[in-house]
């Protein structure tokens, strides 16, 4: 699978969910993180973009499971994009998609469909020769995405 069709792939899996208003934004998520109150949506400030999520990337780690499968296929995206570039943002993501789930899950709130799409771009940041991203991907993978993952509830 080519680059480009896995995020096709990752946007048409998640198409719902991007498309619905998050109950947090990844801005107030940052603020969270940041130890203030989360900032409400502004279209202006909230606008999905390279440079917002870059940003604002360390918020994803306290968004509810609605609000982080919205911003998602944008991650994803972007990872794709920067592959061979050490980013906050990637970082962020691979982390998020890391055990331990939380109560509401997040990680077990996602779609077969879903599911699959991530552990292949799992696949493509652990075993893409260009990736810079080997290291934290694999753990992911091993964690949870991959068959008898160490964490994975019921693998």
């Amino acid at each position: 699978m080519t680059h480009l069709a896995l995020v096709a792939d990752v946007h048409a899996a998640f198409s719902q969910e991007a498309e619905a208003a998050p109950p947090m934004t990844l801005r107030g998520g940052n603020d969270l993180d940041d130890y203030r109150e989360p900032s409400a949506f502004d279209p202006s400030l909230d606008s999905v973009s390279d440079a917002y999520l870059e940003q604002y990337a360390w918020g994803l780690g306290y968004l509810d499971a609605e609000s982080w499968r919205h911003y998602l296929p944008s991650f994803i995206s972007y990872a794709v994009r920067h592959l061979t570039e050490g980013s906050n943002a990637i970082d962020a993501l691979l982390n998020s998609l890391r055990p331990p789930d939380r109560e509401p899950p997040r990680l077990a709130s996602l779609s077969a469909e879903q599911q699959s799409i991530v552990t292949e771009f799992l696949d493509l940041l652990a075993f893409s020769k260009e990736s810079v991203h080997q290291d934290l991907a694999c753990q992911a993978l091993e964690e949870w995405w991959a068959p008898g993952a160490i964490y994975r509830p019921g693998t």
